[in-house]
């Protein structure tokens, strides 16, 4: 049974019930001469904070609040609003929700509320989708003029508007759900939290019956540089800095400290905390870095939740910021004849097998194949939640026919890097290699093949090779997505010794690549050095 009007239970306990929200005889929105921005934010003024020591209150926009409404309402010549798309992302606690909840009422009831509207929010789970809406709730309990007109259902999440005909609702995973809508306003609230991209597609793809529709993402950053919300904040950097063209129908406001920033020095905060030390706690973050600082476990969190980095809040291998800095060029027409190390790292029959190439004479030069099989691409696609169609049209992933690894490709390949490049060696993998062995031995084909244990007695140098060479920029893998993808999901366990070895089990989603990249520095680490010669005085150096 849906709850109306101000006599209902909950709005009893509004602070301001009995006030009027304005005392002119027009809301403030509605005064003559403002532009659209400026009538949603006379809107979101008339608000009242809900809870906490300033309950009671009118909402005060701040001038960097003010700058991204005035930049998401700006209007052409005939004064429609161009953005139809846009992504707030910055650090927890600086006001998201209340802004967003403000948003969405604004479009259900306020100056941007149109007839028969549907003004949805959504999020990845209940408990998330039900924040935004509880603070709706509380806004219209909190003004008689906004609770006589509003119908509130609270069990199924959902708002109607007497006077406009527009409804509310709330919406969390379940992406069925958005088939068959037709929003004009969606408010997605922490998109970096969605396992996928299903219903922000079907929501966003469901708007296109409307005339001035408009989709607001608020959000901290995604780890996944292939996430969704990744996506759009790369594509927004690079319309800003002139990368791409122009899109005056996409706005990005990014508050972010930058990576390669020291996490620690609080003027650095600021960047990613525009509410910092007014209504966001200084002292409260502060506190959360003295535990960060102390607890290492916590730093990744700290930097990506507090400081809107694009760094995973589980402990990682290998940081973004060093992988990326390793991204140097790779010739391969240079690297023919030259001397290497390689890595080969089989998976099980639908997984990723991945062979890895190290020139420690060539900079650090690092050439990776991929193999996958080519039925099921689009719901692994769905599953690992990246490009790999994308990546295989690029020549960055080879298909095998069927549902499972056909090895004769690989098999393949090795006798072709085998016939181009100087291979010193080749470490593998004992799992599911006496298959390969035997294509290899049927085909003539000859390798230096050394098997490589995936415990710590092996693994543990290897992963110390690699973790020195990236902290080094020993090596140049020339920005491939694919390891980058892999590196980034990247975790290792320690016996009590202190080795460490990549753990598959515990990883976020494939390794395999850097699982050979690191057996190849680890076999490349075992070679004896180079003999140089100086003849100058006729000496042998060893």
């Amino acid at each position: 049974m849906g709850k109306r009007g101000p006599s209902t239970g909950k709005a009893k306990h509004a602070k301001s019930i009995a006030k009027p929200a304005w005392t002119t005889k027009l809301p403030p929105w509605e005064q003559r001469g403002l532009t659209r921005a400026e009538r949603v934010c006379r809107f979101l003024e008339v608000l009242p904070i809900t809870a906490g020591k300033l309950a009671g209150q009118r909402l005060k926009l701040r001038p960097w609040q003010r700058e991204m409404i005035e930049a998401i309402y700006a209007t052409d010549d005939d004064g429609n609003r161009v953005v139809r798309t846009a992504v707030i992302s910055m650090g927890r606690k600086n006001g998201k929700t209340q802004l967003a909840a403000g948003l969405a009422l604004c479009h259900l009831i306020g100056p941007e509320a149109e007839q028969r509207g549907q003004v949805l929010s959504a999020a990845s789970d209940r408990e998330q989708a039900a924040i935004i809406f509880r603070e709706l709730e509380a806004y219209i309990f909190s003004i008689p003029e906004f609770s006589s007109r509003c119908n509130i259902r609270a069990f199924h999440k959902e708002i109607d508007d007497a006077v406009t005909g527009s409804t509310y609702r709330a919406l969390s995973s379940d992406a069925r759900k958005a088939h068959g809508l037709s929003p004009s306003f969606i408010v997605y609230d922490e998109l970096a939290q969605s396992k996928n991209r299903e219903l922000f597609d079907n929501l966003v793809t469901g708007t296109g019956a409307r005339a001035e529709p408009l989709t607001v993402v608020i959000s901290t950053q995604s780890s996944d540089p292939h996430h969704v919300l990744s996506e759009l904040i790369d594509y927004g950097t690079k319309v800003q800095d002139g990368s791409l063209p122009p899109d005056p129908t996409f706005h990005l406001s990014l508050f972010m400290t930058p990576e390669d920033a020291d996490p620690w020095d609080e003027g650095n905060w600021y960047a990613s905390n525009p509410a910092l030390g007014d209504f966001r706690s200084l002292e409260q973050l502060r506190r959360d870095a003295e535990q960060a600082k102390r607890i290492p476990a916590r730093e990744a969190t700290f930097r990506a939740l507090y400081l809107n980095q694009r760094v995973d809040a589980d402990q990682r291998f290998i940081s973004s910021v060093d992988w990326d800095a390793c991204n140097g060029p790779v010739d391969l027409d240079t690297l023919r004849g030259r001397p290497c190390y390689g890595g080969l790292d089989l998976s099980a029959t639908t997984d990723l097998t991945a062979l890895v190439l190290y020139f420690p004479e060539d900079n650090g030069a690092v050439l990776a194949w991929h193999w996958i099989p080519g039925d099921g691409l689009d719901e692994r696609e769905d599953k690992d939640r990246v490009p790999y169609r994308a990546w295989v049209k690029q020549g960055l992933i080879e298909t095998t026919p069927g549902r499972v690894i056909h090895k004769g490709f690989i098999a393949a390949r090795l006798a072709d890097v085998a016939s181009r490049f100087d291979v010193r060696g080749i470490a593998y993998d004992r799992w599911g290699m006496p298959e390969l062995q035997r294509i290899l031995g049927d085909e003539g084909i000859s390798l230096p093949l050394e098997p490589w244990g995936q415990g710590y007695k092996d693994m543990g140098p290897a992963v110390d090779a690699l973790e020195t060479a990236v902290l080094s920029q020993g090596i140049r893998h020339g920005g491939n997505p694919v390891l980058r993808w892999q590196a980034s999901n990247a975790v290792v366990t320690m016996d009590p010794a202190g080795s460490r070895k990549l753990a598959k089990d515990r990883a976020v989603q494939r390794i395999d690549g850097i699982v050979a990249l690191a057996m190849a520095l680890g076999l490349a680490s075992r070679a004896p050095a180079p003999v140089e010669y100086d003849f100058s005085g006729g000496i042998l150096l060893l």
